[in-house]
């Protein structure tokens, strides 16, 4: 029987604890690349997974506060590389990888994401042109959810007046990329929704990288999309750009101004249309009136009676043929009658129309004059920028001796050159 040994004698605890402290130490942070296999997400929230090549695997682990800030969701046979530490999990003597960030090879993260969005709510259902409400052929209010100062804002604007001014748009801005977009766009939808005051909504941006399109597609966003009651057109990018919340809209355009041209309808086409069906129905009547003239031509014709049977009912004959013209008449009559009143009551709505909007206008455009900018500056007030690169100074903190400064009056500028600096 072998004798116990006189040295250092190692608790189970204690060798795993100072491997662990070894390989911790030797590999301290290291990027590692391979594929995702047995991946799992108990309640705890943490990620565990293998990964593996060809001739190996290892366990990893990412936690769940690192997890938060990844851009796509991982998932089984998909090949990553990412920045982790090795270490030993102690109840076990296993080690193992611990990662702080991962990346997709190949297709970028946001590619995935959106991928992964994209199949999850189309197995919700949230694509089936079952769900896809009509788009209302004449709305009297739009709604417009879009930046306040970008192109897309202009371009329907200039599309709407050109093509049915009486329409009133109602505008609400909103981020559309960076922080707090994505709220903003769901915010305006809801309370375009709780209004109820528009018969459709246009949801629009510019062009951009498809970073830049990242709150079009969240699945928040799609969602407020999805769940809107009134019907949404969407015209994010240009055509070649495909959002999430194009594919949940109730209709895609491929730009803003298109998105525009489907909401509004040409008012002189819409003209145009009712003189032609006008047209129509005058024609129409005019056939009608020399068919049943023909009618009676010819039944006049084939009449062959003895002549005394002819002349006793000639009178009958002219009776009813006096009869048939004026009911002829009258028909026309209450058509004419009908036309003109339907004429003179879509004539009525788009003057009530203009009128509301011209009311609008002139409200909007006196609360604008009283929130000017010169309108302050006739109070006394100034506006102080750097001469050199005309960035307004809010803040003295801002500004050092010799600085040229140029201020802005009601009426002329200055432009002075700073001597002291006081905090």
């Amino acid at each position: 029987m072998a004798e116990k040994q006189t040295g250092h004698i190692y608790t189970v605890s204690i060798l795993t604890r100072e491997i662990k402290t070894l390989l911790e130490e030797t590999f301290p942070f290291i990027w590692v690349t391979g594929e995702i296999s047995n991946y799992s997400v108990p309640s705890s929230g943490h990620s565990y997974f293998t990964l593996k090549d060809q001739q190996a695997s290892i366990q990893a682990v990412i936690f769940k506060n690192q997890k938060l800030k990844l851009r796509f969701e991982p998932e089984n046979g998909i090949k990553i590389y990412g920045l982790a530490r090795l270490s030993i999990y102690e109840p076990r003597g296993t080690y193992q990888l611990i990662f702080e960030h991962l990346e997709p090879e190949g297709i970028g993260s946001i590619q995935i994401a959106f991928e992964q969005l994209k199949r999850k709510l189309s197995d919700k259902g949230y694509f089936d042109q079952k769900f896809k409400k009509p788009i209302p052929f004449l709305s009297s209010n739009i709604c417009i959810i879009t930046s306040g100062t970008g192109a897309a804002l202009r371009d329907i604007i200039h599309i709407s007046k050109r093509r049915f001014s009486n329409i009133n748009l109602e505008v609400l801005p909103v981020k559309v990329q960076g922080a707090g977009a994505e709220q903003e766009i769901i915010e305006a939808i809801h309370f375009a929704n709780k209004r109820q005051k528009a018969q459709v909504i246009i949801l629009a941006r510019g062009g951009g990288s498809i970073e830049n399109f990242s709150a079009f597609n969240s699945e928040l966003v799609a969602d407020a999309v999805f769940l809107s009651k009134i019907p949404i057109i969407t015209g994010v990018g240009h055509e070649t750009d495909f959002t999430i919340a194009d594919f949940v809209a109730d209709l895609r355009a491929p730009t803003p101004s298109a998105a525009a041209e489907l909401a509004i309808p040409d008012k002189q086409i819409l003209t145009q249309r009712v003189f032609e069906l006008r047209q129509r129905l005058d024609k129409s009547i005019f056939v009608r009136i020399s068919h049943l003239n023909d009618m009676i031509a010819s039944l006049t014709y084939r009449i062959k009676i003895p002549e005394m049977i002819i002349y006793s009912h000639r009178f009958k004959v002219e009776e009813l043929e006096l009869r048939l013209k004026n009911q002829i008449k009258n028909a026309i009559r209450n058509h004419k009658d009908k036309i003109n009143g339907l004429t003179d009551m879509l004539m009525h709505h788009f003057y009530v129309i203009f009128q509301r909007n011209k009311i609008k206008q002139l409200e909007l455009m006196s609360k604008l004059k009283a929130l000017s900018p010169l309108s302050v500056l006739s109070r006394g007030y100034s506006i102080t920028r750097f001469a050199f690169d005309k960035k307004i100074i809010t803040d003295s903190i801002y500004v050092k001796p010799k600085d040229r400064l140029e201020i802005i009056l009601s009426k002329g500028r200055l432009i002075s050159t700073v001597e002291k600096v006081n905090g």
